[in-house]
């Protein structure tokens, strides 16, 4: 399925680039291998300095995966290590469809002497790339950055633009747009949101406990109408051109120019960006009243996604393998959407 085909009659689900076009098609994910993903934490727990003694309650294991998506591998880790499900911690959220690695934090106070163990049974499952003890659980967002290595497959396209976009892409960034995995199949976690009873959300770690599965969800429902409506920003940023262009009234973050998250009380923008904002959530009623009855704060994110030490490489005439950093929370689906129309050939394997 292409870009241009997830779109449904309700909810739109892609949204301009920063050219107007896309100068390319790619295949994505023709085989987890294409997409590797590899999660850096902060500089002084992936190389430990000197003094420190690595101990603490809790043991990490770096581990690399394929076919599996982050919870499920938790899950599996807390059964294996006899710990509940929410003393396991990790950073991100990996996609199945890839070869990815991770750290991940299970706490086991006062049980260093079965690491060993438990590590030689984790290792029949997942490779064990590092391990370590440390003081406290890792949380969801900590890491530093994601490194990735994608190979695109079938690029039809006029070469001399297509290096011309990318390196473009590298000197001034792209949409900083939540990408589609974020809103459900079809926008299926969009439709939840307008259902969502806003008394029933819990952002509260420890609802998780027992009943807590509902919480997630409606956490999640909410989520995906907050990173829309920034979408919808985005878009009308983008259509005017002045995506990457501070306006009066607007936040900014690291120099750069930021869009809503939207919560009680509406957004942190004045003047004309605050406009701007509102006329655009005013289009969809349904979630400005879903976001007048929470207490959720309003937060901002940045309008651009800069992709660090871009570089890339022509395997052949028709395969690409590129390589980039990107911050927490930020899509490589994104950053390579404003180039290429893409098809992930992973989708076709969910629906088998």
């Amino acid at each position: 399925m292409s870009q241009s085909e997830v779109v449904t009659a309700r909810w739109r689900l892609d949204w301009p680039t920063s050219s107007g076009t896309r100068p390319a098609f790619a295949a994505l994910k023709v085989c987890p291998e294409d997409f590797r993903v590899t999660e850096y934490l902060w500089p002084d727990f992936e190389e430990p300095q000197a003094g420190d003694s690595g101990a603490g309650e809790h043991l990490c294991v770096r581990l690399e995966k394929k076919g599996d998506n982050t919870e499920y591998v938790a899950r599996e880790l807390s059964l294996l290590a006899g710990t509940k499900a929410f003393e396991v911690g990790f950073c991100g959220l990996k996609d199945r469809h890839a070869v990815t690695v991770q750290w991940f934090s299970l706490y086991r106070p006062g049980m260093e002497a079965d690491d060993v163990q438990l590590l030689a049974a984790i290792a029949q499952r997942w490779p064990v790339l590092a391990h370590r003890r440390h003081a406290r659980k890792l949380r969801r967002g900590e890491h530093e950055h994601n490194g990735f290595e994608l190979v695109l497959r079938d690029v039809a396209g006029e070469r001399v633009q297509i290096d011309a976009a990318l390196a473009l892409l590298a000197e001034r960034g792209a949409p900083n747009y939540f990408g589609p995995q974020r809103f459900g199949l079809g926008g299926g976690n969009l439709e939840k949101a307008v259902n969502l009873d806003p008394t029933r959300l819990n952002r509260k770690r420890g609802g998780r406990r027992g009943s807590g599965g509902s919480a997630s969800k409606n956490v999640l429902y909410f989520s995906a109408a907050r990173s829309w409506l920034f979408n919808e920003v985005l878009a009308e940023r983008v259509s005017a051109g002045n995506w990457f262009t501070l306006l009066p009234g607007e936040p900014a973050e690291d120099g750069y120019p930021t869009g809503p998250l939207w919560g009680d009380g509406g957004t942190h923008a004045t003047e004309e960006q605050e406009l701007l904002e509102r006329s655009v959530i005013a289009r969809s009623p349904e979630f400005e009243q879903l976001f007048l009855s929470t207490r959720m704060k309003p937060e901002r994110r940045t309008l651009v996604t800069r992709p660090e030490q871009l570089r890339w490489e022509w395997v052949d005439e028709k395969t690409l393998r590129l390589h980039f950093l990107l911050p927490p929370g930020q899509y490589a689906t994104t950053v390579l959407g404003d180039v290429y129309e893409l098809q992930d050939m992973s989708l076709s394997r969910d629906n088998k």
